[in-house]
């Protein structure tokens, strides 16, 4: 099968197209085809040897990325959630080796969730870590009650375009930072307020917030620190800020949180129910193809997409 590795950090000239084996899978996994691949920031990040590359440095050459969405073709003997034909997505063994860019991958049925029907491919792909870093935020690092003051920082991007729909319907009151050129974007999301970060100090644009989710990182904390009222809470999520988010929090009076996603289908099938129902859309702001995808790491690292990039293989 036709398939991306790395051999060592760098560039996007490290990635490698390759033919390697199909994977043979467990008695608790299935074999995917896969249709569609979501690109994020951690995929970027761990082909420069950053991100999760610490975990692979002594197993390289490794095949990198993690959401997916496609077609079951085979099942193992205990599997008992899915069948050969069901079109399925879900976010592959994170922080472990997802090994997705790839056609097709061997993946643990408790990774996943079937694609709802009213999705594309595409769609499914990128409803995976993004979204699913937003519900495990939301609903086990911190739980959203009902008109929670709750701030979204690049509420325009991957993880943040979702935060602010899934905390819109967990009843919060939703206010989300971007630029100025996303303001309609954020709102259209269903924010109730947008801060042009570019423009506006943080302070100074509002304040008593009960929690916020913090993407960015360095300063962003600080400034974060400053609006979050007395026992609230932050939750960062870019890597290897955790003693400092939580340092600084309590120094506050407010609970800081590190937080990694972690695979779960459960959490995938909840998901799943709200794009069924609407509640969430993705937007995919550019579709690659598979032989694009140093294009689109590119683009990943520019810190400027709106929504989420995707790259289709087997279609």
């Amino acid at each position: 099968m036709k398939a991306i590795n790395i051999a060592e950090a760098g560039g996007t000239e490290v990635l490698h197209y390759t033919d390697v084996a199909v994977p043979e899978i467990n008695s608790n996994e299935v074999l995917v085809a896969i249709k569609a691949i979501s690109i994020n920031p951690v995929d970027a990040k761990t082909r420069a040897g950053k991100g999760v590359f610490g975990r692979f440095k002594d197993q390289l050459p490794i095949i990198i990325g993690w959401d997916i969405a496609g077609t079951v073709v085979k099942v193992g003997s205990e599997v008992s959630k899915f069948n050969v034909g069901d079109d399925v997505f879900g976010m592959v063994n994170f922080p472990g080796q997802g090994q997705a860019y790839a056609e097709y991958i061997a993946a643990p049925q408790n990774h996943l969730a079937l694609k709802p029907k009213n999705i594309s491919f595409e769609q499914a792909a990128a409803s995976t870590l993004a979204a699913l870093t937003a519900w495990q935020a939301f609903t086990k690092q911190a739980t959203i009650t009902k008109g929670q003051r709750v701030l979204i920082h690049a509420a325009a991007g991957g993880v943040g375009h979702f935060a602010v729909q899934i905390a819109r319907y967990l009843g919060a009151y939703v206010i989300g930072t971007a630029s100025a050129a996303n303001r309609a974007f954020v709102l259209n999301l269903g924010a109730d307020e947008h801060i042009d970060y570019k423009s506006t100090k943080l302070e100074e644009a509002t304040h008593d917030i009960d929690l916020v989710l913090e993407t960015i990182g360095g300063e962003n904390i600080d400034a974060s620190l400053k609006v979050v009222k007395q026992g609230g809470t932050l939750i960062s999520i870019p890597s290897g800020l955790s003693e400092t988010v939580t340092e600084k929090a309590k120094a506050k009076g407010v609970n800081g949180f590190f937080f990694l996603v972690q695979s779960n289908g459960d959490d995938m099938e909840q998901i799943a129910q709200l794009l069924e129902a609407g509640i969430i859309r993705p937007f995919v702001s550019k579709v690659y193809d598979f032989s694009e995808m140093a294009a689109a790491h590119l683009q990943q690292e520019t810190g400027s997409t709106r929504g989420k990039l995707v790259v289709t293989i087997g279609q």
